[in-house]
């Protein structure tokens, strides 16, 4: 071998040795409460496939005590599980990601309980036949695209992680957020109902139904900028990342957008 070629070589060995190991995300889309197809056991029992270094929960940083432990017994498919497999590998990290406060937020702003009053309302309106042809329309859609997400939701978890499953979610939330709202802009009754904030402030069913869809995509947005910022502090780690199976497309959405041209890699739980 020539002097050139050896040279050549060492700088090859040289640079793939110090190539940083690609950090891994694994998005799991969960039910939050246990039900006989979904339960803490087969959350933990994915978790111990998978093998995670950190497991980021659908939580905020109040729920954990300094050092990223619990604070109280939880009783969510995501707390039971996460919280046995950390105890089970005690260099597993548990960390929050979601929005800081979410629900004083809601309430703060009004969004909640507006958004819930406005979607009865609507139900009511639709009951008394008083919706127009294209609200009815609109109306429909939104119930019908549920109906699928009940059934998968009902089998194992793989029928509830996968793009199919994310596009009917996708479509369900742009009904709700969006496409509702072309029934609550332009009818009187949420202009003229409404309710009263901590701060004795009035906010119509209108606007705070609105509030709840731009909330809608902050949250997610933030969830999402959150989970990049804990995967930038630990490359080349495996990270799982437990959400409500309907902000997997969401949150998924942003993590390609974030994750482009960098070494992390997207993955399902149930791929090689």
């Amino acid at each position: 071998m020539n002097k050139t070629a050896l040279i050549t070589l060492i700088l090859i060995t040289i640079l793939s040795c110090n190539k940083e190991a690609a950090t891994e995300i694994i998005v799991i889309g969960t039910l939050h409460k246990p039900v006989p197809n979904f339960n803490s056991e087969i959350l933990f029992n994915i978790l111990e496939d998978e093998k995670p270094d950190f497991v980021l929960c659908e939580l905020d940083s109040s729920f954990f005590t300094s050092d990223f432990k619990y604070k109280n017994s939880t009783t969510s498919n995501e707390g039971i599980a996460s919280e046995k497999y950390a105890q089970k590998y005690p260099m597993t990290h548990l960390r929050p990601y979601e929005f800081e406060g979410r629900n004083e937020y809601r309430i703060n702003t009004g969004s909640r309980p507006t958004d819930g009053f406005t979607t009865k309302l609507i139900d009511s309106l639709n009951e008394a036949d008083l919706l127009s042809a294209s609200e009815v329309k609109i109306y429909k859609k939104y119930k019908t695209l549920l109906e699928p997400l009940i059934v998968l939701a009902s089998k194992s978890p793989e029928h509830f992680n996968n793009p199919t499953t994310d596009s009917i979610c996708a479509e369900r939330q742009y009904y709700q957020y969006k496409m509702l709202t072309k029934i609550t802009n332009n009818r009187p009754e949420f202009e003229t109902r409404f309710h009263t904030k901590p701060n004795g402030e009035k906010i119509s069913y209108r606007d705070g139904f609105k509030l709840a869809g731009d909330f809608w995509d902050l949250r997610n947005q933030t969830m999402a900028k959150n989970i990049m910022g804990i995967s930038k502090q630990n490359q080349g780690k495996k990270i799982v990342v437990l959400c409500g199976f309907m902000h997997r497309y969401y949150i998924l959405s942003e993590l390609k957008k974030l994750t482009k041209n960098k070494n992390i890699i997207l993955k399902e739980y149930y791929e090689n």
